[in-house]
């Protein structure tokens, strides 16, 4: 990456304030199951939407390590808006593969558009005239609540061959929302369910999701608007989840005190950080691939295994934790609690499982195609 670049993407993020917001906000957004008004304003003016939006719409076309830093600082405060963070930046990534005429119609009156995204096809499209008419339902749509746009997936009949899989993007008030998330950890992500009776949407607000999955961008010659998306490998997810875990080691440490200085007490924190540290190395690692564009099978294929493997660790610290602390721990004013909920939600996700989303690939490397 250019040095003008960098600095442009590192000009975007300043979390120093926006940190202290969530961490005072964190109880109440976890009971409320919303952010707060302000908490919200405060991840479009720390430039999360921007990030990786192109320069010719003011956006910073920033890094991807620059942003999983964010992230992660962001996660030690309120792990779910980190995760909304997270997912405003690759929203706005993923819909930097509309044509120009798309991408103008979303970010020339501004740079910092909250995007949220259905990912998983949950709807049928169809093609009318020189656009599409668009229905369906998608589960688990993160920050819809705030959205100013949707990017919503859906299948496209082909004649006799298997349905093409596309993305379209709309405003928010062509979707309804049914407020249904009520998981009890990442209460506050707004993780709701999004309708679309019947929308029309016009073909430039439409592209191929192989597009995405390939990483060859007709629309985009920015280098992060051209990453094959096996390589990011969880890395949308995973990094709230390395926040909530460092989160959770300062959380125990401070009851540390008096009789509960235990050694036993006192090997759970090491034994804990040695598994959160370990993780975060590994996404490190993930970033490096990305942002120096190592773009073959075997370090792609350990994304996915890193971004896996790091869940786990910090699932597990979060269960050394909350065991050693007890009773203390699970206070409904604690914060050790809420992350342990948070870190053991946001970890069942299927970007983050092995089975799903590792093991095919990275078994292939270790071992070799199966026959």
């Amino acid at each position: 990456m250019h040095e003008e670049t960098q600095g442009a993407a590192e000009r975007a993020l300043p979390v120093e304030k926006l940190c202290a917001l969530a961490a005072q906000q964190a109880q109440a957004a976890d009971r409320e199951g919303a952010l707060a008004p302000e908490v919200v304003e405060g991840l479009r003016e720390a430039g999360f939407a921007r990030h990786f939006v192109a320069a010719r719409w003011g956006g910073a076309e920033g890094s991807f390590a620059e942003l999983t830093r964010a992230v992660v600082a962001l996660g030690q405060a309120c792990p779910a808006t980190a995760w909304c963070a997270s997912l405003s930046a690759y929203s706005a990534r993923f819909a930097c593969h509309l044509p120009q005429e798309g991408q103008r119609a979303l970010w020339e009156g501004g740079q910092d558009v909250v995007i949220a995204t259905g990912l998983m096809p949950g709807g049928r499209a169809e093609q009318a005239g020189d656009g599409w008419r668009l229905r369906g339902r998608w589960s688990y749509v993160s920050g819809i609540d705030f959205a100013d746009w949707v990017l919503l997936c859906a299948a496209v009949e082909s004649g006799d061959g298997p349905p093409a899989l596309r993305f379209f993007a709309l405003p928010r008030g062509a979707c309804q929302v049914r407020a249904d998330w009520d998981s009890v950890g990442m209460r506050a992500t707004a993780s709701h369910t999004v309708v679309v009776e019947s929308a029309t949407v016009p073909g430039h607000l439409s592209f191929g999701r192989g597009d995405m999955m390939t990483g060859r961008n007709p629309h985009s010659t920015v280098a992060s608007h051209n990453v094959p998306f096996q390589a990011v490998g969880g890395l949308t997810f995973i990094a709230p989840v390395l926040g909530a875990g460092t989160g959770a080691l300062a959380a125990f440490a401070a009851l540390l005190t008096g009789r509960r200085r235990t050694t036993a007490n006192e090997s759970a924190l090491v034994r804990a950080s040695g598994r959160v540290d370990a993780a975060l190395r590994l996404v490190e690692e993930n970033t490096r691939v990305l942002d120096e564009r190592l773009f073959t099978p075997a370090p792609m294929a350990r994304n996915e295994r890193n971004a896996t493997f790091a869940a786990e660790s910090v699932r597990e610290a979060a269960g050394l934790l909350v065991s050693a602390a007890g009773t203390a721990g699970l206070g409904a004013r604690h914060p050790l609690q809420r992350l342990w909920r948070d870190i053991t939600a946001a970890t069942s996700h299927v970007a983050l499982q092995y089975d799903t989303a590792a093991r095919k690939n990275y078994a292939a490397v270790l071992a070799g195609p199966a026959e």
